[in-house]
């Protein structure tokens, strides 16, 4: 009873004293023991095997909640999150907790328990989620637009770092290896924790400093994602190595041979079937987060197939990350989701579990610590000299390849996942463990100083400017961040007309797109149709006009790319729906699969008042998105007229008054003018001013002037990206709606005039665009917001 009573006594001293004085931290501290305290109650008046899900639910909240305060505190002092979930862990187990209050350790986290099964098996999981998340931060063209100095460092950087860690592993004393026997195993899972980078801490500091889209933040996100991809083979190899309990020929080339021909197939057929997956579960299922369940249940399939080709299931995870990041109808949204779930659950789960399982008390055995010693620096000065030898041999500039270097030291996650990978499969001790995530902690801490440094010290480049300049036009533009079009059509000149344009628009940045075909109906003359349930049939593009026009005039484009060496022919990926009819609820039934844009081409666009018609007014209704509508009153299309403005040099009038809406309208006329070398003159109407005697006339004249000038420069702006010919024409002598028809009887092939869409159950832009489509002749492109 006396043991119990001091036990009482030391461990309300450590509560006193870990709770601090601060408010803050007093909320931190106790929202932690209302956690621990009833669990580990709980389970002293209990069996374990009776209450393994009540311990597990604790450990999974006090996991949940101390690596979101460590993460939080790492990530305000300028370091990564996962640092701080690694702390937390440290703090958790052994090292900390288990010093200071041995008894609450233990039964928090019982070793050898079911309780403890279980929050492995949600860290296993973890590691799974973790590389789909970083293979879905793979960006492939990155890597190929820096491909020689990507691969140069990836190699460099990891060959040097990877050979020092195998010659360390050979000369380990047996007691830090768990199979003497299998010393090569060991070596090689040691080599890859010292030579490969995490992606995550690295991509993280350089966003931080704005060094993403510069050519070296570029260069060095890249090596780092070449440099995971090179360590998760090593790492599928060691596997197959270990599994097989022995090492040959067979073995080794199983592993080889299987992780090459899973990779040339996943990133082959592999991303047609990906993304033909996504679609499809986006397109047909109506219940809640189906692309969610869909990419896991891709994560998991691929994981399984490298487990059973003999390698290991990280690498199947990773593979589909990279595939689903690519797929076209990836929404920003669904990506939120499903790395909201990762970082919320699996991320602080997993890391926190790392550190709970490194026991830094092992490193009052000096002999550790020197082996500790000699372990970060051999890591440190292999990775930072292979990275800078790397850099020189891709044809960097001093000052680049000592920023590289800096960058390619931070091991963090991935360290910390491959450290725990050889711990499960037995082919790392729990000594060795414990100093590879020290490592992998140090290192990490020590890289965002240093890289700060280095790239404060880089100066940009002319063509850097311009390219960033390009960049950021694009990541607020209009089409450039369209994923999917609807495009609604019959069979008339306005339909074939509208498939052009929205093919144009498609194909300049590999946009998917579906067809809603208003097929005719040969039974009943158009005025007798009437709402009904017909058949629907999803066909192929193949052999369905309205979609061969799309892809010809996809096809004749080419994409719109920040680096001109990266433009490729476009490509549309099309799906074709016939239906007899198509009003509000088939256009509202078709939108929730996701469009961005829908551009709107039918017969008989006018109503007799001169406004649209009931049937656009009724597809218009059943869209709440951006609307594109053609417009060709009085005006046969002929094929001439149609290559005059798709396919060969033409006019476009585009109308611009600062709107958002007329800006849209901008980047359509701009793209389809990019597509055909169309000239596009730009009709700027001045507001009237008051009279210009007075003082407030004055102030109204400057800052019309000042207006003037920013809504020109904007759109000027835009017409350099889209490396369009534009000329300006300034009017302010006349209302608007004059101003336009005016210039458009000047000999125009297409007007593009950006519009808001006004409440109503009919179709209404406000009173300038319904003059222009009551009176002008030109054919009209109205964009909508």
């Amino acid at each position: 009873m006396v043991k119990v009573r001091d036990r009482r006594f030391h461990a309300r001293a450590w509560v006193t004293a870990a709770a601090g004085s601060r408010p803050h931290q007093q909320t931190i501290f106790f929202a932690a023991l209302f956690l621990i305290v009833p669990a580990a109650a709980f389970a002293a008046q209990n069996a374990p095997s009776e209450d393994a899900m009540v311990i597990f639910i604790a450990e999974l909240g006090v996991l949940l909640l101390v690596g979101r305060v460590m993460g939080e505190l790492a990530q305000r002092i300028g370091q990564p999150t996962v640092v701080g979930q690694l702390i937390g862990g440290v703090l958790l187990g052994p090292s900390a907790l288990g010093l200071l209050w041995p008894s609450l350790q233990h039964l928090l986290f019982p070793a050898g328990s079911a309780p403890k099964n279980m929050i492995e098996g949600v860290s296993q999981l973890g590691i799974l989620m973790l590389l789909l998340l970083t293979g879905m931060e793979t960006d492939l063209p990155l890597v190929k637009r820096v491909g020689r100095a990507a691969i140069a460092v990836a190699t460099a950087g990891v060959a040097i770092p990877f050979v020092c860690g195998v010659f360390l592993g050979e000369w380990l004393p047996d007691s830090l290896l768990p199979k003497p026997g299998a010393r090569l195993v060991t070596a090689l899972f040691l080599g890859t924790a010292l030579a490969i980078s995490s992606v995550k801490i690295v991509a993280m500091v350089v966003r931080e400093m704005n060094f993403m889209r510069r050519d070296i933040g570029q260069i060095i996100v890249a090596s780092a994602i070449l440099e995971d991809t090179i360590g998760w083979v090593i790492i599928a190899i060691a596997f197959g190595l270990a599994t097989a309990g022995r090492i040959d020929v067979w073995s080794v080339g199983r592993a080889v041979v299987g992780t090459l021909i899973f990779l040339g197939v996943s990133l082959t057929v592999g991303r047609r079937i990906v993304f033909a997956l996504i679609r499809w579960t986006n397109d047909n299922f109506r219940s809640e987060f189906p692309v969610i369940t869909m990419i896991l249940v891709i994560m998991i399939a691929m994981a399984l197939i490298t487990q059973w080709i003999g390698v290991n299931m990280v690498l199947g995870a990773f593979v589909a990350g990279v595939l689903v990041g690519e797929s076209p109808i990836l929404t920003r949204h669904i990506d939120e989701q499903l790395r909201g779930l990762i970082a919320a659950l699996f991320m602080p789960v997993f890391f926190g579990l790392a550190g709970l399982s490194a026991d830094l008390t092992v490193l009052k055995n000096p002999d550790l610590a020197l082996l500790a010693v000699g372990l970060i620096a051999i890591a440190c000065i292999g990775k930072f000299l292979g990275a800078f030898v790397g850099g020189k041999l891709g044809g960097l500039v001093r000052g680049e390849a000592l920023a590289l270097a800096c960058a390619m030291n931070a091991r963090g996650s991935t360290e910390v996942i491959v450290a725990s990978i050889g711990l499960s499969m037995g082919v790392l001790s729990q000594n060795l463990f414990t100093l590879i995530v020290t490592m992998a902690v140090i290192t990490t801490l020590s890289m965002p100083p240093m890289l700060r440094w280095a790239l404060k010290r880089l100066p940009m480049r002319e063509e850097e400017r311009i390219r960033l300049e390009r960049e950021e036009l694009d990541a607020r533009g209009f089409v450039t961040n369209l994923e999917r079009l609807l495009l609604v059509v019959d069979d008339s000149p306005n339909g074939k007309f509208a498939a052009r344009l929205a093919g144009i628009i498609g194909g300049s940045g590999g946009k998917p797109m579906t067809v809603l075909e208003m097929a005719a109906d040969r039974r009943d003359d158009k005025a007798s149709r009437r709402p009904q349930q017909l058949e629907e049939t999803a066909v192929q593009a193949q052999g369905e006009a309205p979609a061969l026009e799309v892809k010809s005039a996809a096809e004749a484009v080419t994409t719109l790319e920040a680096h001109p060496e990266e433009e490729k022919p476009g490509h549309v990926d099309v799906t074709t729906l016939r239906k007899h009819f198509i009003g509000p609820d088939e256009i509202a039934a078709e939108a929730r699969k996701g469009y961005d844009l829908l551009v709107l081409g039918i017969a008989d666009t006018h109503d007799k008042n001169g406004g649209f018609s009931k049937n656009v007014s009724l597809v218009a209704k059943g869209f709440e998105g951006p609307l594109a509508v053609v417009d060709s009153p009085d005006w046969q299309l002929e094929d001439s007229q149609f290559d005059r403005l798709t396919r060969r040099r033409g006019k476009i009038l585009l109308p611009v008054n600062g709107t958002e809406a007329s800006r849209r309208a901008a980047e359509v006329a701009f793209t389809v003018a990019r597509a055909n070398n169309t000239q596009v003159t730009v009709l700027y109407v001045r507001r009237a001013q008051a009279p210009a005697g007075t003082q407030t006339g004055r102030r109204t004249a400057r800052a019309t002037r000042h207006n003037d000038e920013a809504v020109l420069k904007d759109i000027g702006a835009l017409a350099d990206r889209y490396e369009v010919n534009a000329r300006r024409s300034i009017r302010g002598d006349v209302a608007p709606d004059e101003a336009i028809i005016q210039e458009a009887n000047r000999g125009y092939d297409l007007i593009v005039l950006g519009a808001n869409r006004r409440p109503g159950d009919s179709l209404f832009f406000g009173n300038t665009a319904a003059s222009v489509l009551d009176r002008s002749p030109t054919p009209k492109l109205f964009v909508a917001s």
